[in-house]
Protein backbone atom coordinates (compact mmCIF):
# COMPACT_ATOMS: atom_id res chain seq x y z
CA UNK A 1 0.00 0.00 0.00
CA UNK A 2 1.23 3.23 -1.06
CA UNK A 3 1.91 6.31 1.75
CA UNK A 4 -1.66 7.35 0.54
CA UNK A 5 -4.13 6.55 -2.33
CA UNK A 6 -5.90 9.88 -4.15
CA UNK A 7 -8.60 8.21 -6.25
CA UNK A 8 -10.56 10.75 -8.22
CA UNK A 9 -14.37 10.91 -9.87
CA UNK A 10 -15.60 11.66 -13.44
CA UNK A 11 -12.97 14.27 -14.83
CA UNK A 12 -15.94 14.33 -17.48
CA UNK A 13 -13.37 17.03 -19.64
CA UNK A 14 -12.78 19.30 -16.87
CA UNK A 15 -9.36 20.23 -17.25
CA UNK A 16 -9.41 23.10 -14.57
CA UNK A 17 -11.01 21.53 -12.07
CA UNK A 18 -8.46 18.15 -12.34
CA UNK A 19 -5.65 20.60 -11.81
CA UNK A 20 -6.99 22.20 -9.50
CA UNK A 21 -7.79 19.30 -7.89
CA UNK A 22 -3.95 17.43 -8.65
CA UNK A 23 -2.67 20.81 -6.87
CA UNK A 24 -4.65 20.15 -3.68
CA UNK A 25 -3.23 16.17 -3.41
CA UNK A 26 0.09 17.03 -4.26
CA UNK A 27 0.17 19.48 -0.76
CA UNK A 28 -2.16 16.95 0.99
CA UNK A 29 0.09 14.02 0.43
CA UNK A 30 3.71 16.50 1.16
CA UNK A 31 3.06 16.01 4.34
CA UNK A 32 3.43 11.88 3.93
CA UNK A 33 6.70 10.61 2.78
CA UNK A 34 7.14 7.84 0.57
CA UNK A 35 4.99 7.13 -2.66
CA UNK A 36 1.66 8.58 -2.80
CA UNK A 37 -0.72 7.39 -5.81
CA UNK A 38 -2.93 9.16 -8.01
CA UNK A 39 -6.48 6.50 -9.65
CA UNK A 40 -8.97 8.41 -12.03
CA UNK A 41 -11.56 6.58 -11.93
CA UNK A 42 -12.18 6.35 -15.69
CA UNK A 43 -14.18 8.87 -17.33
CA UNK A 44 -11.71 11.55 -17.80
CA UNK A 45 -13.53 12.78 -21.10
CA UNK A 46 -16.20 13.71 -22.93
CA UNK A 47 -19.55 16.06 -21.77
CA UNK A 48 -16.73 18.96 -20.60
CA UNK A 49 -15.01 20.81 -23.09
CA UNK A 50 -11.26 20.07 -22.44
CA UNK A 51 -11.65 16.11 -23.03
CA UNK A 52 -7.80 16.43 -25.48
CA UNK A 53 -6.21 18.53 -22.93
CA UNK A 54 -7.13 16.27 -20.35
CA UNK A 55 -5.34 13.11 -22.24
CA UNK A 56 -2.74 15.55 -22.78
CA UNK A 57 -2.00 15.87 -19.23
CA UNK A 58 -2.54 12.26 -18.38
CA UNK A 59 0.53 11.90 -20.79
CA UNK A 60 2.47 14.22 -18.80
CA UNK A 61 4.49 13.14 -15.80
CA UNK A 62 2.78 12.79 -12.72
CA UNK A 63 3.68 14.77 -9.57
CA UNK A 64 7.18 14.22 -7.66
CA UNK A 65 6.80 11.43 -5.63
CA UNK A 66 3.10 10.62 -6.83
CA UNK A 67 2.24 7.44 -9.55
CA UNK A 68 -0.64 8.07 -11.41
CA UNK A 69 -2.97 5.33 -13.20
CA UNK A 70 -6.45 6.12 -15.14
CA UNK A 71 -8.74 3.31 -15.56
CA UNK A 72 -11.49 2.79 -18.02
CA UNK A 73 -14.93 4.23 -17.62
CA UNK A 74 -17.81 3.80 -19.95
CA UNK A 75 -16.99 7.04 -21.98
CA UNK A 76 -13.53 5.42 -23.04
CA UNK A 77 -15.32 2.46 -24.25
CA UNK A 78 -17.45 4.13 -25.96
CA UNK A 79 -15.07 6.60 -27.88
CA UNK A 80 -12.98 3.68 -28.98
CA UNK A 81 -15.77 1.67 -30.48
CA UNK A 82 -17.05 5.10 -32.51
CA UNK A 83 -13.23 5.71 -33.16
CA UNK A 84 -13.23 2.06 -34.33
CA UNK A 85 -16.69 2.25 -36.25
CA UNK A 86 -18.39 5.18 -36.49
CA UNK A 87 -21.66 4.68 -37.68
CA UNK A 88 -22.82 2.20 -35.55
CA UNK A 89 -21.86 3.94 -32.19
CA UNK A 90 -23.29 7.54 -33.34
CA UNK A 91 -24.95 7.51 -29.96
CA UNK A 92 -21.81 8.59 -28.71
CA UNK A 93 -22.05 12.03 -30.17
CA UNK A 94 -25.22 12.69 -28.04
CA UNK A 95 -23.59 11.79 -24.43
CA UNK A 96 -20.89 13.65 -24.71
CA UNK A 97 -18.79 12.85 -27.99
CA UNK A 98 -19.82 15.91 -29.32
CA UNK A 99 -18.04 17.90 -26.86
CA UNK A 100 -14.93 15.81 -27.13
CA UNK A 101 -14.43 15.55 -30.89
CA UNK A 102 -15.11 19.72 -30.32
CA UNK A 103 -11.62 20.02 -27.52
CA UNK A 104 -9.77 18.34 -31.36
CA UNK A 105 -11.45 21.20 -33.26
CA UNK A 106 -13.46 18.58 -34.77
CA UNK A 107 -17.78 19.47 -35.00
CA UNK A 108 -19.11 16.48 -36.78
CA UNK A 109 -23.31 15.86 -37.22
CA UNK A 110 -24.82 12.91 -37.89
CA UNK A 111 -24.51 12.77 -41.45
CA UNK A 112 -20.63 12.69 -41.26
CA UNK A 113 -20.92 9.52 -39.67
CA UNK A 114 -23.40 7.74 -42.41
CA UNK A 115 -23.25 6.76 -46.10
CA UNK A 116 -20.58 8.02 -48.37
CA UNK A 117 -19.46 10.58 -45.26
CA UNK A 118 -18.01 7.37 -43.44
CA UNK A 119 -14.22 7.37 -45.14
CA UNK A 120 -14.19 10.86 -45.01
CA UNK A 121 -14.80 11.03 -41.45
CA UNK A 122 -12.59 8.42 -40.60
CA UNK A 123 -9.93 10.35 -42.44
CA UNK A 124 -10.56 13.80 -40.41
CA UNK A 125 -10.82 11.78 -36.88
CA UNK A 126 -7.57 10.20 -37.55
CA UNK A 127 -5.80 13.50 -38.54
CA UNK A 128 -7.36 15.15 -35.32
CA UNK A 129 -7.21 12.83 -32.75
CA UNK A 130 -3.25 11.74 -32.05
CA UNK A 131 -2.28 8.37 -32.13
CA UNK A 132 -0.81 8.84 -28.33
CA UNK A 133 -4.60 9.26 -27.03
CA UNK A 134 -6.06 6.58 -28.33
CA UNK A 135 -3.11 4.35 -27.43
CA UNK A 136 -3.59 5.64 -24.35
CA UNK A 137 -7.03 5.11 -24.06
CA UNK A 138 -6.88 1.14 -25.54
CA UNK A 139 -4.13 0.35 -22.80
CA UNK A 140 -6.64 1.67 -19.91
CA UNK A 141 -7.32 -0.95 -16.72
CA UNK A 142 -10.51 -2.10 -15.96
CA UNK A 143 -10.03 -2.15 -12.72
CA UNK A 144 -6.85 -2.17 -9.96
CA UNK A 145 -6.78 -3.55 -6.05
CA UNK A 146 -4.46 -1.59 -3.65
CA UNK A 147 -4.16 -3.41 -0.01
CA UNK A 148 -8.02 -3.23 1.28
CA UNK A 149 -9.59 -1.16 -1.64
CA UNK A 150 -10.93 -2.45 -4.83
CA UNK A 151 -10.84 0.78 -7.52
CA UNK A 152 -13.08 0.63 -10.71
CA UNK A 153 -15.20 2.91 -12.49
CA UNK A 154 -18.74 1.42 -11.99
CA UNK A 155 -18.58 -0.63 -8.79
CA UNK A 156 -18.89 -4.40 -8.78
CA UNK A 157 -21.32 -7.95 -8.46
CA UNK A 158 -21.03 -8.34 -5.28
CA UNK A 159 -21.24 -11.85 -6.19
CA UNK A 160 -17.97 -12.06 -7.57
CA UNK A 161 -14.13 -11.35 -6.44
CA UNK A 162 -12.60 -8.84 -8.06
CA UNK A 163 -10.51 -11.21 -10.28
CA UNK A 164 -13.80 -12.57 -11.36
CA UNK A 165 -15.68 -9.42 -12.30
CA UNK A 166 -16.79 -9.07 -16.08
CA UNK A 167 -16.19 -5.56 -17.76
CA UNK A 168 -19.42 -4.90 -18.52
CA UNK A 169 -20.45 -4.51 -14.91
CA UNK A 170 -16.50 -2.41 -13.87
CA UNK A 171 -18.16 -0.19 -17.08
CA UNK A 172 -21.69 0.50 -16.44
CA UNK A 173 -22.75 -0.87 -13.07
CA UNK A 174 -24.03 -4.28 -12.28
CA UNK A 175 -27.88 -4.95 -13.10
CA UNK A 176 -28.79 -6.21 -9.93
CA UNK A 177 -28.94 -6.13 -6.08
CA UNK A 178 -26.66 -6.66 -3.20
CA UNK A 179 -23.73 -4.92 -1.42
CA UNK A 180 -20.11 -5.90 -1.34
CA UNK A 181 -19.40 -9.06 0.45
CA UNK A 182 -18.50 -7.81 3.67
CA UNK A 183 -14.69 -9.98 3.84
CA UNK A 184 -14.03 -8.60 0.38
CA UNK A 185 -12.34 -5.14 -0.46
CA UNK A 186 -14.01 -1.80 0.16
CA UNK A 187 -14.90 -0.85 -3.49
CA UNK A 188 -14.41 2.53 -4.74
CA UNK A 189 -15.91 3.79 -7.55
CA UNK A 190 -17.78 6.66 -9.57
CA UNK A 191 -20.15 6.67 -12.49
CA UNK A 192 -23.68 7.39 -10.46
CA UNK A 193 -23.39 11.31 -10.06
CA UNK A 194 -24.99 12.61 -6.93
CA UNK A 195 -24.42 16.20 -5.00
CA UNK A 196 -21.98 14.52 -2.57
CA UNK A 197 -20.47 11.41 -2.11
CA UNK A 198 -21.36 8.36 -1.10
CA UNK A 199 -19.91 6.65 1.63
CA UNK A 200 -21.04 2.88 3.22
CA UNK A 201 -18.62 0.37 5.14
CA UNK A 202 -17.68 -1.56 1.90
CA UNK A 203 -18.57 1.06 -0.74
CA UNK A 204 -17.61 4.48 -1.72
CA UNK A 205 -18.93 6.58 -4.73
CA UNK A 206 -17.26 10.12 -5.46
CA UNK A 207 -18.86 11.15 -8.87
CA UNK A 208 -20.50 14.15 -8.32
CA UNK A 209 -21.05 14.89 -11.59
CA UNK A 210 -18.34 17.80 -12.50
CA UNK A 211 -19.39 18.38 -15.67
CA UNK A 212 -22.83 19.83 -14.52
CA UNK A 213 -22.05 21.17 -11.16
CA UNK A 214 -18.34 22.38 -11.10
CA UNK A 215 -17.11 20.30 -8.14
CA UNK A 216 -14.96 17.28 -8.73
CA UNK A 217 -14.49 15.02 -5.25
CA UNK A 218 -11.75 12.84 -4.62
CA UNK A 219 -10.80 10.32 -1.59
CA UNK A 220 -7.88 9.77 0.37
CA UNK A 221 -7.02 6.43 1.03
CA UNK A 222 -4.44 4.90 4.01
CA UNK A 223 -3.74 2.23 5.95
CA UNK A 224 -4.41 3.79 9.07
CA UNK A 225 -6.74 6.71 8.52
CA UNK A 226 -10.65 6.73 7.64
CA UNK A 227 -11.11 8.28 4.04
CA UNK A 228 -10.72 11.96 3.81
CA UNK A 229 -12.56 13.47 1.05
CA UNK A 230 -11.07 16.64 -1.50
CA UNK A 231 -12.81 18.81 -3.36
CA UNK A 232 -12.40 21.05 -6.54
CA UNK A 233 -14.79 23.51 -7.07
CA UNK A 234 -15.36 26.27 -9.80
CA UNK A 235 -19.03 27.82 -11.33
CA UNK A 236 -20.56 25.54 -13.89
CA UNK A 237 -20.03 25.92 -17.83
CA UNK A 238 -22.90 27.32 -19.29
CA UNK A 239 -22.98 25.44 -22.24
CA UNK A 240 -22.36 22.41 -20.13
CA UNK A 241 -25.18 22.87 -17.23
CA UNK A 242 -27.75 23.46 -20.48
CA UNK A 243 -27.29 20.23 -22.48
CA UNK A 244 -26.49 17.80 -19.51
CA UNK A 245 -28.26 18.09 -16.11
CA UNK A 246 -27.30 15.91 -12.99
CA UNK A 247 -30.37 14.05 -11.17
CA UNK A 248 -30.28 12.10 -8.08
CA UNK A 249 -29.02 8.38 -9.00
CA UNK A 250 -27.82 9.75 -12.57
CA UNK A 251 -26.00 6.84 -14.62
CA UNK A 252 -23.19 8.60 -16.10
Amino acid sequence: MPAAVYAIGDVHGCLDLYQDLEAQIVADGATRPGKKLIVLLGDVIDRGPQSAGVLDHMLGPPPTDHERVVLRGNHEEMFLRFLDDPEPHMGWLDHGGLETLASYGLHLDPADVSGAARNGTRRRLRTHIPDSHIKLLSDLPHGLRVGDYFLCHAGTDPSKPPHAQRPTDLLWGFDGDGAPAPDGPIVVHGHFAHDTPRQSPRRINIDTGAYATGRLMAVRLTDNDSPRFLQAQRAVYNHVATRHRVAPDLMD
